[in-house]
């Protein structure tokens, strides 16, 4: 299957779950257009109280359609734009990527991952033990978030759902995503 994007969504306001959009536009050092979470500086209303000053590594939230699909086998019927995304993905391992990787969206936009999207407890909002649901150990104990990644803008562009999702470049050491 070609990696490709299936869904687009953004919210103007600070929901958590996006209403869906046929395109958006990705401008650069921002975010997506028109979305709460779209700044040079953080927008997240948790962090912002924090550090308003710190950088926006939380342009733009991508998350595996495939994390959809798990869900629906463990009883969650979760739809695009629920889960607070962006953009949601088909046909590319979005967790198995490097802090650093860069993906084309479409023709011109282009995104580099700056790690993971931590779960939280609103996640139960919307379903009772979705939270947990986008949790996992992995065989060290280690906890493993599903509930995808995060990126900053690149260059942007207009992307469409549909488009391509092309892996544009890695950094040559593979750094393990971490919270963002």
């Amino acid at each position: 299957m070609n990696a490709h994007i299936a869904a687009l969504a953004c919210d103007a306001e600070h929901r958590f779950s996006k209403e869906l959009r046929d395109s958006v536009v990705l401008l650069a050092g921002r975010g997506v257009q028109g979305d709460a979470h779209a700044g040079v500086l953080v927008q997240h209303l948790s962090r912002q109280k924090k550090d308003p000053r710190a950088a926006n590594l939380r342009q733009v939230h991508l998350i595996h359609g495939e994390l959809l699909d798990e869900l629906a086998g463990r009883g969650f019927a979760i739809g695009p734009g629920q889960l607070g995304e962006n953009v949601l993905t088909r046909g590319i391992d979005l967790l198995g990527l490097s802090t650093g990787t860069r993906l084309r969206l479409g023709g011109d936009a282009l995104v580099e991952i700056t790690g993971l999207r931590n779960p939280c407890h609103q996640l139960n909002a919307i379903a009772a033990g979705l939270m947990e649901a986008t949790l996992d150990r992995a065989a060290d104990g280690s906890l493993i978030r599903k509930c995808g990644v995060m990126a900053v803008v690149v260059s942007g562009g207009e992307v469409r759902t549909g488009d391509p999702v092309k892996l544009e470049s890695m950094p040559r050491a593979h750094q393990p995503l971490q919270p963002v």
